[in-house]
């Protein structure tokens, strides 16, 4: 088994753990009173710039653990103060050390539009999301069916959040486009193997619509990183890891965006 392979089947047993203690039709009811989500999308396609949606992450599985003082609301907010346009939560517990608890106490922090970051295959998960604070879920083109990423695609629509699909290998690009989502991710890192290589975005980028917003993901360290994106096309980018690591987070994420901030 791959890693991506055992991530899932540790995620189905979740669910259905989660599934046992709280109702789906608990979690629609408490859906059903929340203000209208914020809308991820035009927080990463205002301005010029490359936008930068970083994230807040404890550990991975190639990486173990990637902060030990880890409190994700001095986080969100560092990296809010030093200006990212959206906050991505990490909420995986066997395997990146998440929490939705960290979603939510992240929500009432910030106000920026933020991003469950999990490997969703269930509706569940999408109501878990949005009851949590999140205004947009990732789906991951790798984990899903065609029919399986549209319809998640139009359930997380139906709830209000928007989708941020990301995908890996190049045969899955048409099911994503197929889904509608004007967020498109292309990882950097390889979920079979965790190789990284970040101009396999740029090489992506010449194969998507010119209406997608193309966020690359994984593997982008620096401030001329984001120059190279940007100008193959990219409008954002999900930074994690090389932020996490630094000592002075808000200063770090001041150095990738560049001092034109």
């Amino acid at each position: 088994m791959t890693i991506l392979d055992k991530i899932i089947v540790e995620t189905r047993k979740t669910i259905a753990h989660d599934k046992a203690n709280r109702p789906e039709s608990d979690l629609e009811s408490a859906i059903a009173g929340l203000p209208p989500c914020r809308d991820f999308h035009a927080a990463l396609a205002c301005g010029g710039l490359v936008q930068l949606i970083a994230e807040v992450k404890r550990a991975s599985p190639s990486a173990g653990l990637i902060r030990d003082d880890f409190n994700p609301v001095q986080i969100a907010e560092q990296y809010v103060t030093a200006g990212a346009a959206c906050i991505s939560v990490l909420t995986d517990e066997p395997f990146f050390k998440g929490s939705l608890d960290y979603l939510r106490d992240v929500r009432r922090a910030v106000d920026v539009p933020l991003l469950r970051k999990d490997f969703i295959v269930d509706r569940y998960q999408l109501l878990q999301a949005r009851e949590a604070g999140a205004d947009c879920a990732l789906l991951i083109a790798e984990c899903l069916s065609a029919d399986e990423l549209v319809k998640l695609h139009d359930e997380a629509v139906a709830m209000g959040l928007q989708t941020l699909i990301e995908l890996f290998e190049p045969s899955n690009l048409d099911a994503v486009l197929a889904t509608g989502t004007p967020l498109v991710g292309i990882n950097n890192r390889d979920l079979k193997t965790f190789h990284t290589d970040i101009e396999h975005t740029i090489r992506m980028r010449e194969l998507i619509p010119g209406d997608r917003l193309v966020v690359g993901e994984s593997g982008i360290r620096t401030h001329d990183d984001l120059i190279r994106l940007g100008k193959a096309g990219v409008k954002a980018v999900l930074v994690g890891e090389s932020l996490m690591r630094k000592p002075d987070i808000e200063q770090a994420t001041r150095e990738l965006l560049g001092d034109n901030r």
